[in-house]
């Protein structure tokens, strides 16, 4: 299937559901997104919001991206679904701690692609691949975003998945690039954003590569 979404209103999140005590809005025509507490709160402070489409596992997902607020992080999930084949949607509620992701009652690819929030992430810049259940490292590249002070959005993003190859990019840039074995079958996608992160996203689409 394909899907494409503006992110640019209230009216552009119809049914997505956000996770953790965020705030969204969009003072620019595109979708900001926010944690409501300080970083001092930790874990629980951290935000997740999901788009409600359930997606197959060859896509190929495109994203525009402004950093406005750092330190913070930023993840992608995708093929997000209950370990035993559930609707994400279906399984016990999350508040945003990332154990309740990578090792909860979920399976769920995830990019981390904007990692700013402590000292030695914002010494080397790298975008990370991980796969859960777990906290599985499987793949690592550059990441050539620049810090808030030096940023000039929009930086277009693609995520591409075939064959269980995922591929990711940044303003064409290869970044990573991953065969998995025993790739997951699909599910949903979703932006989190760890505090006091504040990121802003536009145009969405997802395709078939």
């Amino acid at each position: 299937m394909s899907y494409r979404n503006a992110l640019a209103s209230a009216a552009d999140l119809d049914g997505w559901r956000l996770e953790g005590d965020g705030a969204v809005s969009f003072p620019l025509g595109r979708l900001r997104l926010e944690s409501k507490r300080p970083p001092a709160d930790g874990q629980d402070a951290n935000v997740v919001l999901w788009c409600p489409e359930d997606f197959g596992p060859d896509v190929t997902v495109e994203w525009d991206f402004w950093p406005i607020r750092e330190p913070g992080l930023c993840i992608l999930f995708f093929h997000a679904k209950g370990r035993d084949g559930e609707d994400l949607f279906d399984l016990a509620p999350r508040t945003g701690p990332y154990e309740q992701y990578h090792h909860g009652d979920l399976d769920t690819y995830h990019v981390s692609y904007f990692r700013r929030r402590w000292p030695a992430e914002r010494a080397l810049h790298t975008c990370n691949l991980r796969k859960s259940y777990g906290f599985h490292l499987v793949a690592q590249g550059p990441d050539p975003l620049p810090s808030v002070m030096d940023a000039a959005g929009p930086y277009a993003l693609r995520l591409s998945i075939q064959d269980g190859l995922i591929t990711f990019a940044i303003n064409g840039l290869v970044s990573f690039s991953w065969r998995d074995e025993h790739p997951l079958g699909g599910g949903k996608l979703g932006f989190r954003q760890m505090a006091p992160m504040i990121g802003e996203y536009a145009n969405l689409r997802i395709s078939r590569p």
